[in-house]
């Protein structure tokens, strides 16, 4: 089996190559960990959505609209406000609503630490270290360690996301992977052909700032379309669709992630997550675009501001020195 692990310049930055199998993927230590493309190219299936055209700069600018970047914090806080059992944080308001939207981490230039092959493995390994000499720092100083772990086999990618808190204080832990799936995802395949299964549990009301209101709204007929795998994600706005998590089922067996299809060719992309996961979101830039994300949180929309139980909402914090380990797999089939 073909196997490779290897470093490749984009443009002049430092990019990681990983092959194994049919699988081929690129990470961008220099945005953020994302990983910027994975294709299968025995089934033809482009699963994130990239262009090559794009340089670096370009990539950055909109580093949550391309691949899958990794968040932190999730979506908004109100107000820029972030609430936690031992201080206040006032973050800056960048989206139009008035709120701060999808934190920090996903623009920082990212620190190799390895890659290698072992076995019919490609493996790299990439960190963030955040401390005062962070420009955010003034604004959030909780110190903190970011390590990310990717695995590509004939199994598809195994990524893994921990987070060690290196302060004295306590630091929510809240994490999105903003992933922007393309659709079609072949090269012959059209948009009328996508579908998207989500496992949907409690829909969540939102108010005009898209913060939730803590109140659950009757599922309706269109809802359901992503219970039973029939929502086409792309060609119409979808523009917040915000779901507690279940469990879903891929081939009669439980499968804890969303499965989107080509009904032409049967050709299907299965993003499994953990039980870290709580919500769903997803959304499509007004579907015009090519793409659309299926976004799995661990936290609800301004979890650290909201009334409801942490049980519900997700909330958590990590004390002092302790880590927690997001495990995800992303794969395809036919």
């Amino acid at each position: 089996m073909n196997v490779i692990a290897r470093t490749i310049d984009y443009k002049g930055e430092t990019i990681i190559e990983l092959i194994a199998d049919r699988y081929r993927a690129l990470i961008a230590p220099f945005n953020g960990s994302n990983i910027m493309k994975m294709e299968d190219t025995t089934l033809d299936i482009d699963i994130f959505r990239n262009d090559p055209s794009l340089s670096p700069e370009e990539l950055k600018s909109a580093a949550e609209v391309y691949g899958m970047p990794t968040l932190y914090l999730p979506n908004r806080l109100s107000h820029g406000n972030l609430k936690t059992s031992d201080g206040i944080y006032h973050f800056p308001c960048n989206d139009p609503l008035g709120n701060h939207i999808h934190g920090f981490l996903h623009k920082r230039n990212h620190q190799i630490d390895e890659v290698k092959v072992e076995g019919d493995f490609a493996i790299a390994k990439t960190s963030y270290l955040y401390d005062e000499n962070d420009e955010f720092f003034e604004i959030f100083p909780i110190s903190f360690k970011a390590e990310f772990s990717f695995t590509l086999s004939s199994e598809g990618m195994n990524y893994e996301f921990t987070l060690t808190n290196l302060s004295s204080k306590m630091m929510p832990y809240g994490v999105c992977n903003h992933t922007a799936i393309n659709g079609p995802f072949t090269k012959d395949g059209i948009g009328d052909d996508v579908r998207l299964q989500v496992p949907i549990g409690d829909k969540w009301e939102l108010d005009e700032h898209a913060i939730p209101t803590e109140k659950n709204i009757p599922l309706t007929e269109y809802d359901l379309m992503y219970k039973e795998g029939t929502m086409v994600p792309v060609l119409k706005d979808i523009d917040n669709d915000l779901y507690s998590a279940m469990m879903n089922e891929l081939d009669g067996k439980p499968f804890n992630g969303v499965i989107i299809k080509d009904v032409a060719t049967g050709k299907r992309i299965c993003y499994e997550v953990d039980g870290n996961i709580k919500y769903w979101i997803i959304w499509n830039d007004h579907g015009n675009k090519g793409f659309f994300c299926p976004e799995p949180m661990t936290w609800n929309i301004d979890a650290p501001n909201l009334k409801g139980d942490p049980s519900v909402t997700g909330y958590f914090e990590l004390a002092p020195s302790k880590s927690r380990t997001l495990r995800e797999r992303i794969f395809t089939m036919e």
